[in-house]
């Protein structure tokens, strides 16, 4: 039986894993929960489920919310509080980190944004297979994680990355002339720059295929969570990023395509459900009997690909660029990102200026002694944390 670790447990992804972890008792078990504590009813009926030993929470407030939660859902149960082993629950910044290291078969990064990038590293440290949702930790650890993960130790848990290393095993890696990243293209595909004007959260919430957290469905909506996945392609394959392409595939059926140099390509193809690839992530390289539903091929239906306006949507050239200058610029741009989509949520930018800021913050940047062209963990974080001042001060001059 194989034992397993999820951070971020509350999120879409840890929810959905811990969905197919239920479904296969004899094949798993959870070791230890980590969350920020935000969502203490969801957590508490997580523990109850699945009995972690241990439970980390990032913010250590929260520690009290999630025992209240634990004593009311086992009374719900009709259970005396002595019945049941409580976990052992700790809290604050280190604690999540702390989790990552205990000894387990496979870890679960699912942590939204820049914070999942030291319990990666741990991750790594600790010689554990790492089932990477957190895309932030590659686009601003870079090199410190490529270079400290062991052959095989990483493994992709978004569905293009994943459909990715599917698609490179039909050939040699000297054969792979490109990979193409499929994106929806979000809501807004086919907008003109003035329309996107006048989009709100609401609005840039309601994604077309797929269910997810807040800043990921934005992202999607902005095209800076494709942005990132192009440069985490990059850095997982060992691929120059000139050879990532992307294109719009509205249906997300086909996850990525790997073409090769005689002129084949191959794609990955399956209905738009997460739990294909946590699975396959879960007992890589093998995959897990009905992880998901297959395509239903007794039903007529249209795949269609068109390119991706980037003159609209600027993020992804804008990644490009922050790949050229190099060193802590991806960091950059993930930093100002996150700032800038918390205040298109709170009506303090346009859906525009979450694209405006990121590319104001990293020319900023790149002209600054901020800028190291190979940064150490400590100098990652400091970019980062710069970057998100900058941010908001630029916010709050549009303003």
């Amino acid at each position: 039986m194989d034992s397993v670790i999820v951070l971020g447990s509350t999120g879409s992804i840890g929810t959905q894993t811990l969905e197919l972890i239920a479904d296969r008792p004899d094949q798993y078990r959870v070791a230890a929960l980590a969350a920020s504590g935000s969502r203490p009813a969801e957590l508490a009926h997580q523990i109850l489920q699945h009995r972690p030993a241990t439970v980390a929470l990032s913010h250590p407030s929260a520690i009290q919310d999630v025992q209240l939660a634990l004593y009311a859902a086992v009374k719900d149960q009709g259970w005396n509080a002595g019945e049941v082993k409580l976990p052992r629950i700790i809290g604050g910044p280190d604690a999540v980190a702390e989790v990552a290291a205990y000894e387990c078969d496979t870890v679960v990064n699912a942590i939204t944004g820049s914070a999942g990038l030291v319990p990666t590293l741990t991750t790594l440290a600790a010689g554990t297979r790492l089932a990477l949702a957190n895309k932030e930790s590659l686009v601003i650890g870079g090199r410190l994680v490529t270079d400290a993960a062991a052959p095989g130790q990483l493994v992709a848990v978004d569905s293009e990355h994943s459909a990715i290393a599917q698609c490179l095993r039909a050939g040699r890696a000297e054969e792979v002339r490109r990979v193409v990243v499929t994106a929806s293209g979000g809501p807004f595909r086919g907008w003109d720059a003035e329309r996107l004007l006048t989009v709100t959260p609401q609005q840039a919430m309601k994604h077309p295929t797929w269910a997810m957290g807040r800043v990921i469905t934005i992202n999607s909506a902005t095209l800076v969570n494709k942005a990132l996945e192009v440069l985490e392609a990059a850095l997982l394959y060992g691929l120059d990023l000139e050879q990532v392409d992307t294109v719009a595939h509205p249906q997300s059926i086909v996850h990525s395509m790997v073409e090769f140099h005689d002129g084949s390509t191959m794609a990955q193809c399956s209905p738009p459900d997460m739990k294909l690839p946590i699975g396959l992530a879960l007992g890589w390289p093998d995959r897990m009997a009905d992880a998901a539903q297959p395509l239903d091929w007794t039903r007529a239906t249209s795949w269609t690909f068109e390119p991706i306006d980037h003159d609209v949507f600027p993020a992804i050239r804008l990644i490009r660029e922050a790949y050229a200058a190099g060193g802590t610029a991806p960091g950059v741009y993930n930093a100002a990102n996150e700032v800038a989509v918390d205040a298109f949520c709170d009506g303090k930018l346009t859906f525009p200026g979450i694209v405006e800021t990121i590319q104001r913050v990293l020319e900023v940047h790149v002209d600054s002694p901020d800028h190291i062209a190979s940064p150490d963990l400590e100098q990652v974080l400091a970019a980062d944390g710069a970057a998100r001042v900058l941010a908001a001060d630029l916010i709050g001059e549009r303003r």
